[in-house]
């Protein structure tokens, strides 16, 4: 059975008792979160979240991009969040690479070009975090008054920690 097979097995135990099916769409707790797509981050267990609470939106790295821009952008102007949360992470895959390395291996392994994409690796996992926090402060269509806080979670204990 492949991995995908044991997901739709579990999808129809869930789906047999699902209960929720009348949650608004608007997040309860309006707040949107920006975090890391690792696996070791489970971001409802770590923030003591339901469904229904708060705004997941991951990627590589939790990082800031454009895309995360407009999901954080439809989350607030459409969806009522009030609140965004920056999540990083100790022992981050974004520090263990260059876009030079990153670019080889898919010149060598695949034949393509991929030198116009940034893969927005980085070396310091609080600076990141500072960076990004700066990006959504700054960007003209986020409204100054919604608070922006950024953390460093420690994928060893479980622990966040904030990034001034």
């Amino acid at each position: 059975m492949t991995v995908t097979e044991e997901l739709l097995d579990a999808n129809r135990q869930y789906a047999a008792s699902f209960a929720k099916g009348d949650l608004p769409m608007p997040p309860g707790r309006q707040t949107a979160i920006l975090v890391c797509m690792d696996a070791r981050i489970d971001p409802a267990r770590a923030l003591g979240l339901q469904e229904g609470d708060a705004h997941v939106i991951r990627n590589a790295g939790g990082l800031a991009t454009d895309d995360a821009i407009r999901s954080l952008v439809i989350s607030y102007k459409l969806l009522g969040t009030r609140e965004f949360v920056v999540i990083h992470h100790t022992d981050c895959g974004m520090l263990t690479f260059t876009n030079d390395d990153i670019r080889q291996q898919l010149q060598r392994d695949l034949g393509v070009d991929a030198s116009a994409i940034d893969f927005r690796p980085f070396s310091d996992v609080e600076e990141s975090v500072r960076r990004d926090l700066v990006t959504i402060r700054s960007s003209p269509l986020i409204p100054d008054e919604i608070p922006v806080r950024g953390f460093v979670y420690d994928v060893r204990s479980g622990a966040l920690s904030e990034v001034a």
